[in-house]
């Protein structure tokens, strides 16, 4: 017998978040904190776990932690039933955790990139199997979110191997999505993807470059992200992304690939070199934890703090609405503002009235009047003329004229037939070439 999934306000609810002393990790568990939820965090790095709990606990907040490795799926079973003896198991589950690696994906070591692969997607799949298994058996179920990214849908150079993890835990999630739907397991799964983010990223990334990266603009600021996660929790939202400047991106690679990757492949890489920035190669996070001291610091000159394509999501009616009205007030605006509009029923009223209809028919009248003169004008010239040039000079004339229209219209046969020819040859030219 299925049961009814019933996603709770935030104030009721206890929140796993993995990853979550930096970047979106941080912002979610300080505003998921802030609205009354029970925070549970996860990350390699106990030292900054130790501070952002007391930072919690401090403001009033329910607040533990566990030092666990994501890519440990036992250490990370461990820490589940820490946040299971503390606050009786967990409502959400939020799988963030994440690293990236910025360089050609011929030049990356494997080792590297097997690393990166253990976080950002074994990760999720560990968090993500052991969130199922403990939400099934809650009566209410609950809520997993895996934070993906809009480099799942259009993978860029340099950053080629970090695409490959993010496109494979969005495939990962959509299949767990569909196998506990066939099972009537009262567990919502939610994707969100974030455009570029004004984190830590770019620093705690291994860099084999040689330069200095930074993510192009448009880049948003992380509550953005946080809030999108924390709304996901008490909503049942299959996937939403978080950035305009990634969606179109990724529309317009699902679009058109072709025209679409040698653009990528030109300017990709140079739009990520930063050439403010000091590079440091190897003082990342790959392979161990990175200290940031909880600082939600800007990394970007321009950060934007709202993402309209996330909030129509959310809020779909309420954007139909507003749409609608938008669009009834220009087609107004538009109509009103036409110089022709106003006096549209004048003209239309003008043009069937009677007095000007039967002006216009009298004037017709006088104009037949004129053209049957002028006809019979030219019928006493023409026997004038025959009279004065001879039948002869009139069937030569009519030869004349015959001959001339036939080389015409073979003329125009043959510059038809050649262009054909032209366009065929041309199209046979273009598809060798």
């Amino acid at each position: 017998m299925s049961r009814k999934r019933v996603l709770k306000p935030l104030d009721r609810q206890s929140i796993v978040i993995t990853g979550a002393t930096s970047g979106i990790g941080l912002a979610t568990a300080r505003r998921a904190a802030a609205a009354g939820a029970c925070v549970f965090l996860i990350a390699r790095g106990e030292k900054d776990l130790a501070r952002l709990t007391e930072e919690l606990q401090a403001k009033g907040a329910r607040a533990a932690y566990a030092v666990a490795d994501v890519a440990d799926f036992d250490a990370l079973h461990e820490a589940a039933e820490k946040a299971r003896r503390l606050f009786g198991g967990f409502d959400t589950w939020v799988n963030n955790a994440g690293i990236s690696i910025f360089g050609p994906i011929r030049e990356v070591t494997l080792e590297d990139q097997r690393r990166l692969f253990e976080t950002n997607y074994w990760g999720v799949v560990n968090g993500s199997l052991i969130a199922a298994e403990h939400l099934r058996e809650r009566p209410e179920g609950g809520t997993i979110v895996n934070v993906g990214s809009t480099l799942a849908d259009a993978p860029i150079p340099i950053q080629g191997v970090y695409s490959a993890s993010k496109h494979a835990v969005k495939g990962f999630t959509n299949a767990l999505r569909m196998e506990l739907m066939r099972e009537d397991a009262p567990v919502a799964v939610s994707l969100v993807k974030p455009a570029a983010v004004d984190t830590p990223y770019n620093r705690h990334a291994r860099n084999i470059t040689g330069h200095a990266v930074h993510n192009p603009q448009p880049v948003y600021a992380t509550p953005v992200v946080a809030d999108t996660i924390l709304w996901c929790a008490t909503h049942p939202i299959r996937e939403i992304t978080v950035g305009g400047g990634g969606r179109i991106i990724a529309s317009f690679y699902a679009a058109m690939p072709g025209i679409a990757e040698p653009l990528f492949a030109r300017f990709a890489p140079m739009l990520m070199r930063d050439k403010r920035g000091e590079y440091r190669p190897y003082e990342d996070g790959l392979w161990d934890p990175a200290d940031d001291g909880l600082e939600e610091e800007v990394h970007y000159p321009m950060v934007r703090n709202f993402s309209a394509l996330a909030e129509i999501r959310k809020h779909p009616g309420v954007a139909a609405g507003v749409v609608a009205v938008l669009a009834g007030v220009g087609l107004a605006t538009l109509l009103l503002n036409q110089r022709s509009g106003p006096t549209r029923y004048e003209r239309i009223r003008g043009s069937v009235n009677p007095a000007r209809l039967w002006s216009r028919l009298r004037a017709g009248e006088r104009l037949r009047d004129v053209r049957g003169h002028a006809e019979d004008g030219w019928d006493r010239v023409s026997g004038l003329a025959d009279r004065l040039a001879g039948r002869d000079s009139r069937r030569r004339a009519a030869a004349y004229a015959r001959d001339h229209a036939q080389e015409g219209a073979a003329a125009a046969a043959v510059a038809t037939i050649a262009a054909a020819i032209g366009a065929a040859a041309l199209k046979h030219w273009q598809d060798r070439h």
